[in-house]
Order: structure tokens, then sequence, then C-alpha cells
């Protein structure tokens, strides 16, 4: 436990790291509330404000799941003593990740593309909840309401599968689309975090996976 928090403060952040780590978001305030058993949402809130005045976390306004943990924060977790809550987190590499840099993917051609790279960047492995392969420039806002806006680097795990409710990198046709992966018996949706936006159903044919959000970077990037 962080020293620096209170038992309900170090739940409520606990809650948050397990929704990070499962699906690459954070809950929303109601699900924090309807998890613990608050009156309301509200209770979440300050509990999120005086996680945020401690340092632990940073809030995005303007959306629901505005949740991130700092990279200092993840970085102190992962040298815990090996008798310590177990975290389902990487070890961290001493050494950067040199990660490409996707910009606009060209039709029927590969993500990962030398034609589709933009430039190469140094960042921490300790940013992330797993090891991504490459970052992806978020085009729109269809994920807004995930704390994800235009203009991001999206951090990418290459993948062919996914669970329910993982945030996914997808192809559809020539495009290539951001969004919350829902399986349903034969049916597979992608599902904008935006009512502004509609739930795609995934076709049989012109569809593949590409892999699965395992973190964001907003900017220092992005200069």
């Amino acid at each position: 436990m962080n020293p620096s928090l209170t038992p309900r403060q170090q739940q409520i952040f606990d809650l948050v790291r397990r929704s990070i780590e499962r699906t690459g978001t954070p809950p929303t305030r109601a699900e924090i509330a309807q998890t613990l058993g608050f009156k309301s949402p509200n209770a979440a809130e300050e509990h999120l404000q005086a996680l945020a005045r401690k340092g632990v976390i940073e809030l995005v306004s303007g959306t629901s799941r505005g949740i991130r943990l700092k990279a200092d924060t993840l970085r102190a977790m992962r040298r815990k003593p090996a008798h310590a809550d177990q975290l389902d987190l990487p070890i961290p590499s001493l050494a950067q990740l040199t990660l490409p840099l996707i910009g606009r993917v060209a039709a029927g051609s590969p993500i990962l593309a030398q034609e589709h790279v933009e430039q190469q960047y140094a960042v921490s492995p300790s940013l992330f909840s797993a090891q991504p392969d490459y970052l992806l420039r978020v085009r729109g806002l269809s994920m807004r309401d995930a704390g994800i806006l235009d203009g991001d680097l999206l951090a990418v795990k290459r993948t062919s599968e996914a669970r329910n409710g993982q945030i996914v990198v997808a192809r559809l046709g020539d495009e290539v689309t951001v969004k919350r992966w829902q399986r349903q018996g034969d049916e597979a949706w992608l599902l904008p975090e935006n009512p502004d936006f509609q739930p795609i159903r995934v076709p049989h044919e012109g569809f593949s996976l590409e892999g699965l959000a395992v973190g964001l970077v907003r900017g220092a990037l992005n200069g």
C-alpha cells in the first residue's frame, strides 16, 4: 500500500489500475461508485480528486474515463519487493523502447510498412501496460469518452485476438480504426466511445484485427 493514501483511496487506485490492465481504459465514475457501493458518482469523483492532488493519477476533463496513472506512479509500483501485492504488469526493460509512429495507412498494405512510418520515438516501457510494437496517431473523436482524443499517440501491441471490452486497432477494408471490441455469439462489433458515432458491425470479409491498445502518449511527443 502507498503510505500516502488512505485505505479507501488505495482501493480506488487499485480498481483504476486493474481496469486499465484488463481493458486498456479506466473505469467511469459511475462504475467506481457501483463497484465500491457509493451512493453516487460524486463520491467517486471526490476520491479521484484527492488522488490527483496526491500526484498518483491525472484527471482529464471532459471525458467520462479521463483518468490516467502517472508514469512515476507505475515505476514506483514496479519497484515493490517480491512479497508485496502482485501486479500483473510486465517488468520494464532498463533500456528505452524505440517505437515507430504510424501515420496514415495506405489501402491494402501492412500497417507497419515502411512508407507508413512518420518517425521513430524512444519511450520508457513503464508508460504501458504491456510492451507495444508501435505508436498510432489517432484521427477523430470516436473514442473521446475513453479519453482518446484526436492527435493522441496510441501505443499498440500486435495481436489478432481480443477480449470483450478491450480497445483494439482494426482494419476495415481500406481504413484503420480504433474502437472497443465486443463479440456477441456469431457477431462482432466495433463500438465507439462517443454518442455522435455509430457502432460498426464487423463484416465477414475485409476485416482484420491489428492490435490492442496498451497505453497512450499525449503532449510530450506530439510537438
